[in-house]
């Protein structure tokens, strides 16, 4: 089960959080209705895992499973695919609560070009009541597009990807 909740952000945070992790993405979908969605994602200075992911109906809440595939598999579902992956940097923070923010540039250089966080909790219980004003936070994480229509990367594909076409996607700088 995956269980987090997600905000519109504007740049890196400036609050003075460890950074645990950088990572490169990209990432696809084979559908959207359900989610099957592959993943590259190569840690700055380290390995590259290639995953494979399924995720129900859900904002909050919504049952998720991944599971490592391999570098020939990828490719072979990003040919299959047929249209530019989703390119993003992740940075990832320690909070001081236990939990860890992650911040997502999507689209550097694009028109498209755009930023989110997701903190991801063990219960809802602890999802709804975790207040960002707590930790130094409030001023970062005020816009919270959780519960909203449309806010998943999933609906960003259909908009930035899909309705592009194959034709109109050859040559896309990603």
């Amino acid at each position: 089960m995956e269980i987090e909740r997600k905000w519109m952000v504007d740049g890196w945070p400036t609050a003075d959080l460890p950074l645990l992790y950088e990572q490169t993405m990209r990432q696809g979908y084979v559908s959207v209705r359900p989610t099957v969605r592959i993943r590259e994602e190569a840690a700055l200075g380290g390995d590259t895992q290639y995953i494979l992911c399924f995720k129900s109906a859900g904002r909050l809440a919504r049952k998720e499973i991944e599971f490592p595939i391999e570098k020939d598999k990828f490719d072979q579902l990003e040919d299959l695919i047929g249209l530019p992956l989703i390119p993003k940097i992740r940075r990832t923070y320690a909070l001081q609560d236990g939990l860890k923010l992650e911040v997502n540039l999507v689209d550097q250089g694009m028109p498209t070009e755009f930023m989110y966080a997701e903190v991801e909790f063990p219960t809802v219980e602890a999802a709804l009541a975790w207040d960002p004003a707590s930790l130094g936070l409030g001023d970062y994480l005020c816009d919270d597009v959780t519960d909203q229509p449309g806010q998943t990367m999933g609906a960003y594909w259909i908009v930035t990807r899909l309705h592009m076409g194959p034709e109109a996607a050859e040559g896309q700088p990603l």
